[in-house]
């Protein structure tokens, strides 16, 4: 519960994040597509140009990002407005429980198919969608001994199929108890993996159309430089002679080409497509970067967003069931209030934390949530899980459980993963989660820097580092407690009421 809160309260951010962009995927011109003018409107802003223009609007107009996590700032309003409309629309949603949110379901969970199908058309007409499918498929071996690329895997896959937050085991509470959960377990799993594979095809192809298009969009630069700098004739420099007219004018014309050189770009598709972003940064700059460049780029921009939409609803409805069942079917909470009231007091109190997030350096603090509120946690809390099931309940006891309701014998295979592979990967994590903070020796954030037009890497403050501690410790040490109070109740029940003397 302590899990999916915590990811409640920053998730539904990103979904504010999505009406912003939707509201602005109307104009025209985007507004992310070219840099505003400067004050004096003699030319455009001195931080646009060091960047893009994507990034300006993400890092400017939409989080209005501080220097630092130490530099809080004010509230952005505008964001603000959109988190509060994010959170009516998801407490419209499971207004009636199970009984409006499975409908819901349906809606968000098919219609991004519908556009990520459309998107797959589009994506690999564009030029240059190639190239991002080859580096796609391409292995890189020297990532496979990185820790932080299990970590990362790992963390994806808890959140693709909500592992360990509680929101499987709150669906599952409402299901028949004939329902074969061995058989939905492998569907599940299936259309999980065989979806991040179709979503990562359809991204790679439309990145692959970015990274080409910035890589041509350098050489041509670089080939009007060489003709306007020498007073070459028009077409005389192309893409396939560019290293060979570079290296005759280098030796026939070594002063001036030496005064030319420090403003010719380093154009190169390999290391375009190595600027690879993650999280907000793949879905708020790579891919309007991408938008921008296409034809009816508004129509392509309101797709995207809405299908980003719905895939955040989708996720929200399970991370608040995943609170709300406890809550509803607790006799004590339920006595005294109403289904409408438990769902509103749980958006209310979730909107009021998550206003942090709109803040100037609400972005830093919503890659804390994101990185350690639920990573470590739950890696432990399925640990927990599967030791309790597999060692504590007993694994015969509960073959005979899912024997009696689904009338099958349990496979083999599922044994050997849930009593040995299961607990050695996760455990195994740990240690590369550990051995990467040992490494790094601290822990460590990226912040925008408006003078240079980038991301700088920073040292995380004491009050930052107490927070992350308190994140993992709040919902991690629910397990030991409430086993210490259950002991503690136990033993007391056991000995009985005291003598009167």
């Amino acid at each position: 519960m302590v899990v999916a809160f915590f990811v409640s309260t920053y998730y539904n951010v990103i979904n504010a994040w999505g009406f912003w962009y939707i509201f602005h995927s109307f104009q025209d011109p985007l507004p992310w597509s070219v840099c505003p003018l400067n004050a004096n409107r003699t030319g455009y802003e001195e931080e646009c140009e060091k960047a893009s223009s994507t990034q300006y609007f993400w890092y400017r107009k939409t989080l209005n990002i501080s220097p630092s996590i130490q530099e809080n700032g004010a509230m952005q309003w505008e964001p603000a407005l959109c988190l509060i409309l994010a959170w009516l629309m998801v407490y419209l949603c499971i207004l009636r429980g199970t009984e409006t949110t499975g409908k819901v379901v349906y809606f968000t969970a098919l219609l991004p198919y519908c556009v990520l199908i459309i998107y797959l058309i589009r994506g690999l007409t564009l030029h240059g969608a190639t190239n991002g499918l080859l580096y796609m498929f391409t292995p890189k071996l020297d990532m496979l001994v990185n820790p932080k690329t299990w970590i990362n895997a790992a963390t994806q896959i808890f959140y693709s199929l909500g592992l360990g937050f509680g929101s499987l085991i709150a669906f599952a509470s409402y299901n028949d108890p004939t329902n074969n959960c061995q058989k939905h377990a492998i569907i599940v799993s299936l259309i999980n993996s065989s979806t991040s594979i179709f979503a990562s095809i359809v991204t790679f192809a439309i990145y692959g159309f970015k990274a080409t298009f910035n890589y041509e969009d350098c050489l041509n630069k670089v080939i009007l430089l060489l003709t306007n700098s020498f007073e070459l004739e028009d077409g005389s420099v192309t893409a396939s002679n560019l290293e060979q007219v570079k290296d005759y004018l280098a030796s026939t014309y070594p002063s001036q080409y030496s005064q030319v050189f420090s403003q010719i770009k380093n154009c190169s598709l390999e290391s375009e497509l190595d600027t690879a972003v993650q999280g907000t940064g793949l879905a708020f700059i790579v891919y309007t970067e991408a938008i921008k460049n296409m034809e009816v780029s508004q129509l392509w921009s309101v797709l995207y967003f809405f299908m980003l939409l719905m895939l955040g609803v989708g996720s929200m409805l399970g991370n608040t069931t995943a609170i709300l069942t406890p809550l509803t079917d607790s006799k004590l909470i339920s006595r005294y209030l109403p289904k409408e009231v438990i769902s509103g007091l749980l958006c209310l109190s979730s909107c009021a934390i998550g206003l942090v997030f709109t803040m100037e350096a609400g972005s830093y603090w919503f890659d804390i949530f994101n990185d350690y509120s639920a990573t470590l946690s739950v890696l432990l809390v399925v640990l927990v899980e599967i030791i309790a099931v597999c060692y504590v309940y007993g694994l015969r006891r509960f073959e005979r459980d899912l024997q009696a309701t689904t009338g099958r014998t349990l496979n083999w295979y599922w044994k050997i993963m849930w009593a040995c592979v299961s607990p050695l990967i996760i455990v195994s994590l740990f240690l590369f989660y550990l051995s990467d903070y040992i490494l790094t020796g601290t822990l460590q954030y990226q912040a925008w820097d408006a003078t240079q037009g980038r991301l700088v890497t920073k040292d995380y403050p004491p009050h930052a580092l107490a927070i992350i501690g308190l994140l993992v410790a709040s919902s991690t040490m629910c397990i030991p407690l409430v086993a210490l109070g259950t002991f503690i109740k136990r033993r007391l029940k056991s000995r009985g009421p005291v003598p009167m003397a």
